[in-house]
């Protein structure tokens, strides 16, 4: 429901051709030939559909043309075994079990940079699984923070105790400090990528601001022009609520 509707928001801009695959990895591969961006929202770990067979050589193959990579939410989360490397690069960083953490918790976004995909994005605060403590290059040369936050302290587990998401000595060593729940990269082959860790809840794309900021990073990454005020889009109510599957209790 969440890419149907992202893509829906896509269809009036100028020349951007935007087409939603469901269900893992595509049923043809031919779909991704001139594709300029590629955005995944899916599960990770494990079952992230990059990890399955040779997919992950395969969206190395298209990176290595530059294609464009973004993922939402659970999609940043490779293994630490497969992935994690080749996601740093892709797209700037990624969910690392034993360091990132995945609380729910008000993120108040109070401060933007100045950047292509923040262009008419205000600040703004929503409450979301937000992922952070995210695994990032060495330096960050490559990277850019776009949405930074301070979780409150509760959130980064108890005390010495280790859990492969709910926390580490490693991100309770940074408690008070701020922390980056998205990011953009421009990457060393002329690629452009971005990640960002919200987006369980999909009554989250009802907030303007975090729908624009993701629209303008999913045309960031395929150079396509992003509008000065970003790109403008109105949803209804019925807007948000198509397409969802039925929740059991």
């Amino acid at each position: 429901a969440g890419c149907l509707l992202l893509a829906k928001c896509l269809q009036s801009m100028p020349g951007i051709v935007v087409e939603v695959h469901t269900n893992g990895w595509v049923s043809d591969e031919k779909v991704f030939e001139g594709a300029s961006a590629i955005v995944v929202y899916s599960d990770g770990g494990g079952g992230h559909p990059f990890l399955q067979g040779d997919h992950l050589e395969k969206i190395g193959a298209l990176m290595k043309q530059g294609v464009g990579l973004g993922a939402i939410h659970y999609g940043v989360e490779p293994t630490t075994e497969r992935g994690n490397k080749e996601f740093q690069e892709w797209i700037g960083g990624c969910f690392e079990t034993f360091w990132s953490v995945n609380p729910h918790w008000d993120a108040d976004f109070k401060t933007l940079p100045k950047h292509a995909v923040t262009r008419g994005v205000q600040p703004f605060k929503t409450n979301d699984e937000w992922y952070y403590h995210m695994r990032f290059p060495a330096g960050m040369p490559r990277t850019t923070p776009i949405l930074t936050a301070v979780p409150p302290d509760s959130t980064r587990g108890k005390e010495g105790a280790s859990s492969t998401h709910g926390g580490n000595p490693e991100v309770q060593k940074h408690k008070g400090e701020p922390e980056h729940v998205m990011w953009v990269t421009d990457r060393a082959d002329g690629g452009r990528g971005f990640g960002i860790t919200g987006g369980h809840f999909h009554k989250g794309w009802g907030n303007d601001d975090q729908r624009k900021l993701v629209l303008n990073a999913i045309l960031w990454i395929a150079k396509a022009s992003v509008p000065a005020s970003g790109v403008e889009s109105k949803i209804t109510p019925e807007d948000l609520a198509a397409n969802l599957d039925p929740k059991g209790k």
